[in-house]
This record gives C-alpha cells, structure tokens and sequence, in this order.
C-alpha cells in the first residue's frame, strides 16, 4: 500500500541555517535529499511504501498528490514541505514520481513489436507489416501521396524524393526544391498535396528557411569562427515535373528579425481544410514568445491556400497581432490532423520533460506554454508551477514521461473498419504508435499498436487503406495490412 503521507516527519535540523539550498537542486536530488529515506531511491518503497506500483491510497490525481507533498501530514509521520520548496520545485516532483511510476508499470505490459510475416494482435485489429522503403532514405520525415499512385517523401537533409507507383524509390531527388538551412531539429521537413491536385498540380512543403551568418559562430582551433545559421520555419508550394521543383510560390515566410540560431522546435505539419491551409511554427526555444501575438513563433497559422490572410480570422483586428495566426501559445507541435466526422482539428505538440500534449484546437484560443504545462527542463529543473490558468486551454489528454509526439492521422480507410476515425499518434521516444478513440473531445481509449522499431517520425493512411509509418534509426517506411 502506497501513500506519499508516510514521509517521516524530518528533524529540525533539515530547517536549521545550514539547511541545503533546494532551490539550485535538480528534482532526482531534491528526491534523494527529501524523499528516499522513505520511499526509497528507486521510489520502490520503504517505510513510506512504494511510490511506483499504481495504488494509492490518498488520491492519485495530479493535484492530491500535490497536496500531499505540499500539505504533508504530521500524524501519520509526513512533512509539509511547503515549507522548504516553492510551487515550482513540488511540481517537479509531482512530475518525477509520475516519470517513475508510468516507467515502472510499462515494464510489466507486452506491447506488440510486430515482425515481418506474422500477426500482430491488437484490441480491433490483426495486422501484419510490410516494407515499403528501407535501402536509400537519409532522415525522411513526410509522407505524402500523389493520385497516379507516387509516393512523396521528405528527407531532413533538404532532398524531396519520390517513390514510384511500382514501389521503388527514385535514386535521385527532385531538382530545384527550396534551399534548406538543415541544422539542429531543422531541415525539410513537411510535404502535403494539395486536395485539387488533380486539376492544379500544387505540392506544398514546410521546412527551415534562412541563411548563414559568415564568421559570426564560434571561434575553431584554427583562429577562425564558424558562420552561423539563421532560421525559421517557412512554407511554399510548386509544382514537379519532369523530376523538377517548378513554379514555386510562397506562402508563408516571416522577417528577417524573427530569424534565429536556436536548433530546435520547428514544427510543422500541413491540413487542408475548405480551401484553408493549417500550418505550424514551432516556438524555436523562445517560450514566451509564443505569448506575442506579434511574434510568429509557437503559432498555428490559417491561410486560404493562396497564402493571403482570411478577414475572419482571430486577430485581424488586433493592432500589431499577426493577422494569419489561428491559435498560440504552442511549443513545439508535429502533428496536426482533421477529425473527419466534424472538422475539428487536433494536435500532437511536444511538450518539455514531461507534458506532451493532444490539443483540440479552436480559433483565437491560447494553449498556455510556457506559462502553464505538465512538464519540466530537460534537467529536472522546474519551469513553472501551475498547470491550469483562466484563459489558457488545457490538453485533451497529456503524456508523462514524454513520448515525443511526432505525426498524426486520423485513419479514414476501409481496410480496417474497427479502426475507422480513430486518431494514430507516432512517438520518437518511446518508438510507438498509439491509438486513440475520441468521442466527444474526450480521449476514450488509448492502446500501444506498435513498439520498439525504430524512432517514428510519421504516420498516416494512404488512399490504398493501409496505414504508414515513418521510421527514423532505422530508417524506413513501413505498411500496417490487414492480417488475412
């Protein structure tokens, strides 16, 4: 039996001046300090019982295990630790000892690592995989389908690639794709097809636009500083033909002042949706700029699909806002799909340690980070305190630890009808698929399909009725087929 009120009660000399300064500490210290003389240093249990076996015994909410650390509760032997640790420093460990409860009973589950020529079981579903690509992809990060039966691939590098109707992937790139900064998390990354490309070609592409800086990086042995790049995510669109980029328009760039040399959260991901296109731009590690309605970063834009800025959009009327963003207050979203029973749109959005998050998005609203989220710094410092604020919107659902959300679809084929409208999410971390059911904006059953192949980077369903998945370390791309 499990209960975080079975802290001793610690000895006066813990509140004495030569007391430790728990605030420059990281949360697995703070837990080693406060926390495993009774619960242990792998929170498996002492004389306060384990804090990873999934039962507990005075509440297992976010906000009662909360309260018990901060309340703590002397009869039974617990410390209020409100009075050493700030809000912030309880949320890290709220947060940790979830990391290590959901590490703990995921050791018990057999997830289903499929192999090639047998049946994998799911709760709906059997199916069995089949290699689509697997000799030739660098980093592809996209997938899209063209209607002759062509296969639109993304390679981080900056490479556009196109594997054939017969199945084999094309040796050589397309020629004249945009210029790719590739660096840190950036490169080319998103490639969509535009809903009329029958009758009007148009290919459309997201990925990291800018330049490089000369001599303005850090000095090397030789005496000489390295050029440093300067990027953002920016979106176009062309046309191929004869294996050639062509007629390239753009539709959504920002200026030159936006421009950064951070590595990381780049989005994106591309929707169409009544004549609408939906893109993101990642927060590129600037947090509360993605607060600034004036700044283009941690934003999901709405363009009609010529790139010109709808007048119904939110903050139009805004004085200096950005007039194409949809919603804000977004870290680092790399999956975005439309429910295709009612239009709504959801997203995957990469949270920090902790705190991967699916949002149901809605015009003019803000998402909340950094100002409120369910994770913390890579380093087990606290980013904030809070995960709820008037006016900031809270996840349908939320992942701790991070999975590290990467593509999502909803599957919309025939091929496996138990699996019609459910909602597929790939993981980078955790190398999974996971399965979701919503009814009613509400997740309602979530189930590992797949695990432990590699990084997935994408998924998605073909008009064929299969389900895709894009694999990084190894990289590949994959076919879910029904088992006969």
């Amino acid at each position: 039996m499990k209960s975080l009120t079975a802290f001793l009660l610690l000895p006066l000399s813990l509140f004495a001046e030569d007391t430790p300064d728990y605030s420059e500490m990281k949360v697995d210290k703070l837990f080693e300090t406060l926390c495993s003389g009774c619960h242990g240093k792998d929170l498996s249990g002492g004389q306060g019982g384990s804090l990873i076996d999934g039962e507990w015994k005075h509440g297992a909410t976010e906000a009662e295990i909360r309260k018990s650390i901060a309340e703590g509760n002397p009869q039974l032997g617990m410390t209020p630790f409100s009075t050493v640790l700030d809000d912030n420093q309880i949320r890290s460990l709220v947060i940790y000892i979830r990391e290590k409860e959901k590490e703990a009973l995921a050791k018990g589950i057999d997830f289903p690592k499929p192999e090639p020529g047998k049946v994998t079981q799911t709760a709906h579903e059997d199916y069995t995989i089949e290699t689509v690509a697997d000799d030739g992809l660098k980093l592809p990060w996209a997938l899209a389908f063209l209607p002759d039966g062509r296969k639109l691939v993304t390679e981080r590098g900056g490479q556009l690639r196109i594997i054939g109707a017969d199945g084999k992937l094309d040796p050589q790139p397309v020629k004249g794709t945009p210029e790719v900064i590739a660096h840190g998390q950036g490169g080319l990354l998103e490639v969509a097809v535009h809903p009329g490309y029958e009758s009007n070609g148009w290919v459309y592409l997201a990925f990291s636009d800018g330049w490089w800086e000369k001599g303005a990086g850090k000095e090397g042995k030789d005496g000489k500083k390295a050029d440093k790049p300067q990027t953002i995510t920016a979106v176009v669109r062309g046309r191929i033909k004869d294996h050639e980029w062509v007629d390239q328009e753009w539709i959504w760039k920002t200026d030159k002042p936006f421009y950064t040399d951070a590595g990381v959260h780049f989005g994106t991901r591309i929707v169409f949706n009544k004549g609408y296109v939906y893109f993101i731009v990642g927060e590129r590690g600037g947090m509360m700029e993605s607060q600034d309605l004036n700044n283009p970063k941690g934003k999901i834009y709405r363009l009609f699909d010529d790139g010109r800025e709808p007048e119904d959009n939110p903050f139009v009327g805004t004085e200096g806002a950005i007039k194409g963003i949809w919603t804000y207050g977004h870290r680092n979203p790399q999956g975005l799909d439309i429910d295709p029973r009612d239009g709504s749109i959801y997203s995957t959005e990469h949270g920090p340690r902790g705190g991967d998050e699916l949002n149901w998005i809605r015009k003019g609203l803000n998402y909340g980070w950094p100002v409120i989220t369910y994770g913390m710094n890579y380093n087990g410092t606290p980013i904030t305190g809070i995960t709820e604020k008037e006016g900031m919107e809270q996840p349908v659902t939320y992942w701790v630890p991070s999975i590290a959300t990467c593509g999502l679809d909803f599957y919309t084929g025939d091929r496996f009808p138990e699996w019609k409208n459910d909602l597929f999410a790939g993981a980078l971390a955790q190398k999974e698929v996971r399965r979701l059911r919503i009814k009613d904006h509400k997740v309602v059953e979530e189930e590992v399909i797949l695990k432990d192949l590699g990084r997935v980077r994408d998924v998605t369903d073909g008009p064929d009725g299969y389900l895709y998945v894009i694999l990084n370390d190894p990289d590949s791309i994959l076919r879910l087929a029904p088992a006969e």
